[in-house]
């Protein structure tokens, strides 16, 4: 018996190793977005290890979807939960994290000692109208998916209104959708469904004071909440640090943004950017924990209430509302973006000049990126 348990804990052991050095090579070569993060982890998993049957995978692929989250790091902790308990859930979420966490601490430390030189503005002079072309096209093609009907379409168009206004909370415009959506459909919630939608009240009351506990509970609030894609991510952010509280300015954010689009691994990991900028090495640790710290929670727990939610109508239509409402919501952060990104005829023709890359073509966005960033030097930030 003794000999049994040595090997097992011996095979368990092994497992946490391979996860952790899997996760770390996608995390520092994971570029372009959740879907690239995805498709990497299909060939690693499936293909080259055979740790899950394909059928066992985009069964994961759609349970991450009924939870809030960063779908492609959720993937990372579903497998690891999968293949070596909790502690493989821990080590392969972490892992993943890790190298854009610290790439972006990097980066945050020098934009805060360099961001006002000229090169630095140059670089970001051409880079931000790629952004914002990127989250244009990223828009059209979740509106796509998940704008197939009229309904839909009308919660969207809604969502994006009350966005516009900025007077109505994205989360509560996120439910208010769902919720509109079981009342169309005529669904009726179950528990699982309200599993989806209960969110402390405590959450929802954010003070000014710019203090580690206030970041922790802004960044909280945005990872137990945010649906459908990292990219809503802007929307939040533009909320909260900027216009609630007023910790940094919309230039500030849309640095923000960028750096975490051109970096591998989570776009989340914005969030490192954007503690640092608020409150140094304390705020980036405070704000990276506390935003994917929910996905952890999430996705451990979901194995007791996943399956349950996955096959029930009620969940499946409020999804289909959250998901409509996120495009709108996108849709509306793209008008305060693109205002801060093309403020001539050169960014102009920059963006447009992406988007239609972008729309025409397989192209990894990182190379429109760095080209747009080349551009910006070439130019010296002006036109």
């Amino acid at each position: 018996m003794k000999g049994g348990m040595i090997a097992c804990a011996m095979k368990q052991q092994t497992r946490l190793v391979e996860l952790a050095q899997l996760f770390l090579k996608l995390g520092i070569i994971g570029f372009g977005g959740p879907a690239a993060h995805v498709a990497m982890m299909e060939d690693e998993v499936v293909r080259k290890r055979d740790w899950l049957t394909r059928d066992q995978f985009m069964d994961l692929l759609g349970a991450v979807n009924l939870i809030p989250g960063p779908n492609s790091t959720e993937m990372a902790i579903h497998i690891g939960l999968l293949r070596a308990g909790a502690w493989g859930a821990v080590i392969a979420g972490s892992c993943f994290i890790l190298p854009a966490f610290l790439i972006v601490l990097a980066l945050a430390m020098g934009y805060a000692s360099y961001g006002a030189t000229p090169q630095a503005n140059a670089f970001l002079y051409g880079l931000k109208p790629v952004i914002v072309a990127i989250i244009a096209v990223a828009t059209i093609r979740f509106g796509q998916t998940s704008l197939k009907t009229k309904t839909l379409f009308t919660l969207g168009a809604l969502a994006f209104a009350f966005g516009v206004w900025g007077v109505v909370d994205q989360l509560l415009i996120l439910i208010g959708a769902g919720l509109a959506m079981l009342i169309v459909s005529r669904a009726t919630l179950d528990k699982g469904t309200v599993l989806l939608v209960g969110v402390p009240s405590t959450l929802l009351q954010i003070t000014n004071a710019v203090t580690l506990p206030q970041i922790a509970v802004v960044f909280l609030r945005i990872g137990a909440t945010l649906f459908g894609s990292g990219y809503l991510l802007v929307a939040y952010l533009e909320q909260e640090v900027v216009i609630n509280n007023r910790w940094l300015t919309p230039q500030q954010l849309f640095d923000a943004i960028a750096v975490g689009q051109f970096t591998p691994g989570p776009v989340l990991t914005t969030a490192t950017f954007v503690g640092y900028l608020i409150q140094g090495m304390p705020g980036a640790v405070v704000a990276t924990v506390a935003i994917f710290f929910p996905s952890f929670i999430f996705v451990i727990a979901s194995g007791f209430f996943i399956n349950r939610l996955r096959n029930s109508p009620a969940a499946s239509v409020f999804i289909k509302g959250v998901n409509a409402a996120v495009v709108g919501l996108i849709g509306a952060t793209l008008i305060s973006l693109g205002r801060a990104a093309m403020i001539d005829p050169v960014t102009i023709v920059v963006c447009l000049a992406a988007f239609i890359v972008l729309l025409r073509f397989k192209i990894d966005s990182t190379w429109l990126i760095a080209a747009g960033g080349m551009i910006g030097l070439l130019l010296g930030g002006t036109s």
